[in-house]
């Protein structure tokens, strides 16, 4: 591993994609205000012009740029980071004068990178036909050369914020990323402000996600109280010695934030409003990569620092988890069924997926506090499954909001009905839907079924723990012999045949359901949106039949993570 002080080159070259989108904003900034302004020398009448001000140029003001250079900048910095896993590429440790580790650049920071960059670049290029441009009516004018900047301003400061959640290896470092990202998702949700539903959804979001935020913070400072650092190696090394109770209470209160950003039960409430709020884009954003940064936080939390081994207490945290992702995965699915909205139905859908992959940080932890006799490399298995089903949930859940933004643009998808005679207007568009759908049921051989069942499985290898021996002889065991974690399993299963009636009930209304007389033209070309949603069907079927190495690099990923 190379150690390197933050505020030297050596840095900079590990930090290129960070680098990259903080010039990208930068340039955001300047080039959309380039125009003929001057500055008149003193005492003459001398004008020299400066480029910033005045009348702006006709190519500079287009409504197309920013988006443009946005998208370019997000895929830039996602290659930049797709390369680094490619190549067998140093662990790089940044460090401040004062040999504080703030940021570690390894394979599982970069893994989460390229989920974050991948999902905000898909939403960038959904994004060039989902806000209207040009001239003539209300709706257009909205969205001129200045909006356009605001939003991809937006999207590119949330891609930094996190990264450096993705890189923190101190909690207030990681707390920074986490608001950065958070008050541009704010924003963004809110930013068709035009609509009720949008500003709605925008304060709601903000002002839970802000409740969620102070009480995290507090957590912080009992946290600090408590260890006198908020370095990750410190706390683990305190916590394994022996949490006092300020230090669960205040390791308790930070995870209030992160189990707001995974839409875990009970601070799921401002979800389904947000992503109903939201343009299709937005949603998609919140479903895959806000998501996936809250579990992160959670895994950089329980897994790595606040899960004791053998230790007095640590019956409390597997409880609670426990309990917490039985309570929201059932919730979810059962939310989702009475739903008619797709987008609120999707966003209780990923409630429910959230409480799969808690499911899977109890059996960690179950592993960890010494109750099932498993090897480490099972733990291993168990978090590398969780990262292949986080980074494949961005194809095939951001394909079903793209679907839905094709609707949007037509006039609306906030009812099932929108969706009706699908399946004859634009065929392509509905097969691509429904194979998003089934994804999302866990049906084979689609991404969505290796996805869940490397994690069911996982969790049954978990329960049968020490008992594999037995099983080896011959002799027959019950379900009582197994770890109560093998139930989480049976759980996931239940849920999972919950889910296939509302994502199956889609593809009823597509293909079988008379389109309203208003939705029988054809739809928007789109074409930037449709190069996305053929793009994520893709995925979604080849990373399903042929993801080994996605899942190799995704298990490579967790050797650098200390379990």
């Amino acid at each position: 591993m190379k150690t390197y002080d933050i505020f030297t080159t050596d840095a900079l070259s590990a930090l290129v994609p960070e680098f990259l989108l903080l010039c990208g904003i930068l340039v955001l900034i300047l080039i959309p205000n380039l125009g003929k302004g001057t500055f008149r020398l003193p005492l003459t009448q001398i004008r020299i012009p400066w480029l910033l001000g005045g009348q702006r140029f006709s190519m500079t003001s287009h409504p197309r740029i920013p988006g443009i250079l946005a998208t370019l900048i997000l895929g830039v910095a996602f290659v930049f980071s797709l390369l680094s896993q490619a190549v067998d590429a140093d662990v790089v440790a940044l460090k401040s004068k004062g040999g504080l580790n703030l940021l570690l650049v390894d394979g599982f920071s970069r893994l989460f990178e390229i989920l974050f960059f991948g999902a905000i670049l898909a939403a960038s290029i959904a994004s060039l036909d989902r806000l209207p441009v040009g001239k003539g009516s209300d709706s257009e004018t909205l969205y001129n050369n200045r909006r356009q900047v605001d939003f991809y301003i937006l999207l590119l400061t949330t891609a930094l914020g996190m990264s450096l959640v993705a890189l923190a290896q101190d909690l207030f470092i990681l707390f920074i990323g986490l608001e950065l990202a958070s008050l541009s998702i704010y924003v963004l949700v809110a930013f068709h402000k035009e609509s009720k539903a949008g500003t709605e959804a925008g304060v709601k979001y903000f002002i839970v996600g802000s409740v969620c935020s102070g009480v995290g913070l507090y957590g912080l400072s009992l946290v600090y109280l408590w260890a006198g650092s908020l370095q990750f190696d410190v706390l683990a090394t305190a916590w394994t010695s022996g949490a006092s109770t300020l230090a669960i209470l205040g390791m308790g209160m930070i995870l209030v934030g992160f189990g707001f950003k995974v839409s875990a039960v009970p601070f799921h409430f401002a979800a389904p409003d947000a992503y109903a709020g939201a343009s299709s884009p937005v949603s998609a954003i919140l479903a895959t990569a806000s998501k996936a940064m809250g579990m992160l936080g959670l895994i950089r939390l329980l897994v790595v620092i606040a899960i004791p081994e053998n230790t007095d207490g640590s019956a409390l945290w597997l409880v609670t988890l426990g309990v917490l992702s039985a309570i929201t995965m059932t919730w979810g699915n059962l939310a989702a069924l009475g739903t008619d909205n797709p987008k609120r139905m999707l966003a209780y859908s990923s409630v429910a997926h959230a409480g799969y992959m808690l499911a899977a940080l109890t059996a960690i932890g179950a592993w960890k506090w010494g109750h099932v006799n498993a090897p480490s490399d099972l733990a291993g298995a168990i978090l590398g499954a969780v990262l292949f089903h986080l980074v494949v949930l961005v194809v095939f859940k951001m394909g079903a909001f793209f679907v839905l933004a094709v609707l949007e643009m037509e006039g609306g998808a906030s009812r099932l009905s929108n969706l009706a005679g699908l399946g004859k207007r634009e065929p392509l568009l509905a097969a691509a839907m429904f194979i998003f759908m089934l994804s999302l049921a866990g049906v084979p051989p689609l991404a969505g079924f290796l996805s869940k069942f490397l994690v069911v499985a996982g969790i049954v290898k978990m329960a049968i723990g020490d008992l594999s021996a037995t099983v080896a002889q011959g002799e027959i065991i019950g379900l009582m012999d197994l770890h109560w974690i093998w139930w989480f399993a049976l759980l996931i299963f239940i849920n999972s045949a919950i889910s296939l009636f509302y994502y199956l009930r889609i593809g009823v209304v597509m293909f079988f359901e008379i389109p309203e007389k208003e939705r029988q033209k054809p739809l928007p070309k789109a074409p930037f949106l449709r190069l996305v949603i053929w793009g994520c069907m893709v995925g979604t079927i080849l990373f399903g039949i042929g993801g080994d190495a996605l899942i190799r690099l995704c298990f490579n990923a967790i050797e650098n993570l200390s379990l």
